[in-house]
C-alpha cells in the first residue's frame, strides 16, 4: 500500500522558462513529483498514462489550445481537477473557464500563496475521487484484501463486515477520519485496523483528551520550549511530532475545550502547529482520527463543539453498531474473552452454565464489548470452581426480565434512591451519590464502575478529583 496517494502534478505552457520557474516555486514547498509539458499536444498522451493528481495549464497556447484542450480532459479524466493559468485578466474568461469545468483560474505572474492553495484543494478533490472509485470496487468485492489487518476484531455481523471495506477503502488516504459509536464499541480496534491499511510508516500514537484542560493538551500534543513556563526545565516534543509520518488517535474528542477546539482546527487546517513558547513553525503530515460517543448535533447546537471542526474531522466517518445490534458476535466474543482471561490468570477455561450463558447472550450491554470483557474477567478472577453460574456475574438473573432483554447485571437489590437529603437535590449531588453507589457495587473498581454509569474511566477520574 502507498503512504498516500502521490501528488503528481501536470504543468503545460508552451513558455519553457516560466515551467522551470514554476517547476522551482512547487519543489520549494515541497511538491516534487513534477511533469513538465511545452507542447499542448503532448498533454492527453501523458494524462493517458494515469498518476496525475491535478493540471496546471495554460489557457494561451498554440493550436490546440487551453480552451480547446480542457473539456476533452474534463470528459475523459473527470476526477483531475484542471487549473487554468493566464496572462488575461478578464471576467468572461473566468468565467468561461469554469463553466467549461475548470477547477480554478489563476492569473500570471502567479502568486505562490494563491496557487498553493488552489493546489491543496485540488488535490483534496483528487483524493477523494481515487477513494470513491476504490470505494466502489471495494464494497461491490466479496473479500478484504488485507484480513490479517482486522484479525484482533472479532465479529460475524455484516455491518461491521462492511466497515472493514470501508477501512480498506480508505487506504492510501490521508484525510481526518471521525469514528463514533457508545462507550466500549471498540473504537481504539477500528483506528488502528485504519493505520495498518494505510501503509503509512510512522508510528500509530493515541491521546484520550478527556480530562485534559486547554494548558495540558496544548503541552500534550504540541509539546514545549525549555523555560516556557514554571516547570518546563527541559525541552519536549510533542506527540504530533511523535506521530510524524504516522497515525494520531484522539480519543473523547468530544470533551475538548474551546481553546483546545481552535488549536486542534488550525493544526488540521495547516499542518502545522507551534511548540509552547517558540515561535519556529513545525510542519506535521500525521495524520489524524478521532473518536467520540458524544452526540455531536447536539453539542454543536448548543455552542460546545465548534461545527467547522467537525466537519475537518468527518472527512471520513464511521459509526461503530452497539453490541446490542450486533447480537450474533456476542457467542463469539464469550468463549474468546473466556479463553483470554483464563490464560492471562494462568487458569484452565472454565465452562459456563447453560443459564448463565443464556443471561449472558440476552443481555443488552450499555458498556458493549468492554463490558462483557470485565464480566467475563471478573467472574473467571473470582471463581475456581472450572464452572460459571449466575451467581459469578454479580446477581445476574434470566428470569421474566431476561426473556425481554432488560437484564441489569450490576443490579443490589438493597440500593434505593431515596429523598434523604435535607431539600431537593441537585444534580451535582445526585451526580456524586450514583457515582460513590457504582464504586460500592463494583467494590472500587473503577474500569467496571465507569462501563456501568455509561462513561469513560477517564471521565470517571475527572468527576471524582471534582467532588
Amino acid at each position: 500500500m502507498q503512504e498516500s496517494i502521490e501528488k503528481n502534478v501536470l504543468i503545460v505552457d508552451d513558455n519553457v522558462d516560466f515551467l522551470n520557474e514554476l517547476r522551482l516555486m512547487l519543489v520549494s514547498n515541497d511538491i516534487r513529483n513534477i511533469i513538465m509539458v511545452d507542447k499542448s499536444s503532448q498533454v492527453l498522451p501523458t494524462l493517458e498514462q494515469g498518476g496525475i493528481s491535478a493540471v496546471l495549464m495554460d489557457w494561451m497556447m498554440p493550436e490546440p489550445s487551453g480552451a480547446d484542450l480542457l473539456p476533452q480532459i474534463i470528459q475523459r479524466y473527470p476526477g483531475v481537477p484542471v487549473i487554468i493559468m493566464t496572462a488575461v485578466n478578464d471576467v468572461q474568461t473566468v468565467v468561461g473557464c469554469i463553466k467549461q469545468g475548470a477547477f480554478d483560474f489563476i492569473t500570471k505572474p502567479v502568486d505562490v500563496n494563491r496557487m498553493l492553495s488552489s493546489l491543496n484543494k485540488a488535490f483534496q478533490i483528487s483524493e477523494l475521487a481515487d477513494q470513491n472509485r476504490r470505494l466502489k470496487e471495494f464494497l461491490l468485492g466479496d473479500t478484504l484484501i488485507n484480513p490479517e489487518i482486522f484479525a484482533g476484531i472479532l465479529t460475524i455481523n455484516p455491518r461491521m463486515q462492511a466497515i472493514f471495506k470501508i477501512v480498506e477503502a480508505m487506504s492510501g488516504t490521508y484525510n481526518p477520519v471521525l469514528i463514533t459509536g457508545e462507550t466500549g464499541v471498540g473504537k481504539e480496534l477500528i483506528a488502528r485496523a485504519i493505520h495498518q491499511s494505510s501503509g503509512r510508516k510512522g508510528p500509530f500514537v493515541a491521546l484520550n483528551v478527556a480530562g485534559l484542560d486547554d494548558m495540558m493538551f496544548a503541552d500534550t500534543l504540541f509539546g514545549h520550549r525549555k523555560g516556557a513556563f514554571t516547570g518546563a526545565n527541559e525541552s519536549r516534543e510533542g506527540l504530533i511530532a511523535k506521530a510524524q509520518g504516522g497515525t494520531l488517535f484522539l480519543d473523547e474528542v468530544g470533551d475538548m475545550g474551546s481553546e483546545s477546539q481552535v488549536k486542534l482546527l488550525r493544526l488540521l487546517q495547516e499542518r502545522e502547529y507551534y511548540r509552547l513558547g517558540s515561535d519556529a513553525l513545525i510542519k506535521s503530515d500525521a495524520r489524524i482520527i478521532a473518536a467520540s460517543n458524544c452526540n455531536f448535533d447536539a453539542m454543536m447546537n448548543n455552542g460546545r463543539f465548534r461545527r467547522d471542526l467537525y466537519h475537518r474531522l468527518r472527512s471520513h466517518h464511521i459509526h461503530i453498531p452497539p453490541l446490542r445490534e450486533r447480537s450474533e458476535d456476542i457467542p463469539l466474543l464469550i468463549d474468546h474473552f473466556v479463553s483470554i482471561s483464563s490464560k492471562e490468570l494462568g487458569r484452565p477455561a472454565p465452562s459456563i452454565a447453560k443459564e448463565a450463558r443464556h443471561a449472558l447472550e440476552s443481555y443488552d450491554y450499555p458498556g458493549n464489548v468492554r463490558e462483557l470483557m470485565h464480566l467475563i474477567h471478573n467472574a473467571i478472577a473470582c471463581n475456581d470452581s472450572g464452572k460459571l453460574t449466575l451467581h459469578d456475574f454479580m446477581g445476574i438473573d434470566n428470569g421474566e426480565e431476561s426473556s425481554k432483554r432488560s437484564l441489569r447485571i450490576f443490579r443490589d437489590r438493597h440500593f434505593r434512591l431515596q429523598a434523604n437529603f435535607d431539600k431537593f437535590p441537585s444534580m451535582d449531588a445526585v451526580e456524586h451519590m450514583i457515582i460513590e453507589e457504582a464504586l460500592r457495587m463494583t467494590s472500587g473498581n473503577k474500569s467496571l464502575a465507569a462501563d456501568l454509569l455509561g462513561i469513560s474511566r477517564p471521565t470517571l477520574n475527572r468527576k471524582l478529583e471534582t467532588k
